[in-house]
């Protein structure tokens, strides 16, 4: 990562805009590639659980007109949590022990808590320019019920850093990837199938229902497919908002944390 240095070091506003920044340029060298690798797989679960599955599912039990619909705008938020927490682990520590480009990064004017922020706010970033082409396929399938879906991509961009905040500061304190895998294993594919993405939640026991309304990906699904098929209030999407920032918020504080010890050390 390269970075213009200037005479005075940038507030963190400033410095994080330089980084999302940089990163930008460095996604859009990518070309095609990054926009398929990141559109593919959603789409691929609309046609194979939405179209296929669904055709032989009853939807009365449904919050949706359909099985296509309910699925279809649930992965948004579900897909934007997984890339998320891969982008917040493996890339995280190739930029901090494998390639150098955070230490890099601090020989410029742009500040530890900059930089954690910075990094954390591009995975939604990132996450969301992704949703934003998977809402607009969604439109063809009749999925869209609501001007409102637009408000699903910086959405699934807030579900993103869900998972980016948390995982970022436990991956650059690591020495090397042994517990990623463990992590997307145990961790992050059961609350992607459990999140309420593929069926209500309301249908799990109930000894085990209640523990998905802590989960911050439950409330990004719900805030994502209430959007775009329009059957979410003002105050429960509040809610799931208010839920998922302090998640964000939370991680990011540690992640300014951890970055330093890190990086400063």
């Amino acid at each position: 990562m390269t970075a213009v240095a200037d005479a005075r070091p940038p507030g963190d506003l400033a410095g994080v805009i330089q980084f999302c920044g940089v990163q930008f340029a460095r996604f859009r060298a990518a070309g095609f590639s990054a926009l398929l690798a990141g559109v593919a797989n959603p789409l691929f679960f609309l046609l194979a659980i939405g179209m296929g599955l669904g055709s032989q599912i009853d939807g009365a039990d449904l919050p949706t007109d359909d099985y296509l619909s309910f699925v279809g705008a649930g992965v948004v938020a579900a897909f934007a949590f997984t890339q998320g927490a891969g982008l917040s682990m493996w890339p995280t520590m190739a930029a901090v022990k494998w390639e150098g480009t955070y230490d890099a990064a601090l020989t410029t004017p742009l500040s530890v808590r900059a930089l954690a922020t910075g990094h954390i706010a591009w995975t939604g970033i990132r996450a969301g320019i992704m949703a934003a082409l998977y809402v607009v396929a969604l439109i063809p399938f009749g999925v869209i019920a609501s001007p409102l879906a637009v408000l699903a991509v910086p959405a699934a961009a807030l579900s993103a850093m869900t998972a980016s905040a948390p995982l970022s500061a436990y991956s650059v304190t690591r020495e090397n990837d042994a517990s990623f895998s463990v992590i997307m294993r145990v961790g992050v594919t059961p609350l992607f199938l459990f999140s309420g993405a593929f069926f209500p939640v309301d249908q799990l026991p109930d000894s085990i229902e209640w523990l998905t309304w802590l989960v911050p990906l439950w409330h990004g699904v719900e805030l994502c497919r209430g959007l775009i098929t329009d059957t979410i209030g003002l105050g429960d999407a509040l809610v799931h908002v208010a839920a998922q920032v302090v998640v964000v918020a939370a991680g990011t504080a540690a992640a300014v944390r951890t970055f330093g010890a890190r990086l400063t050390s």
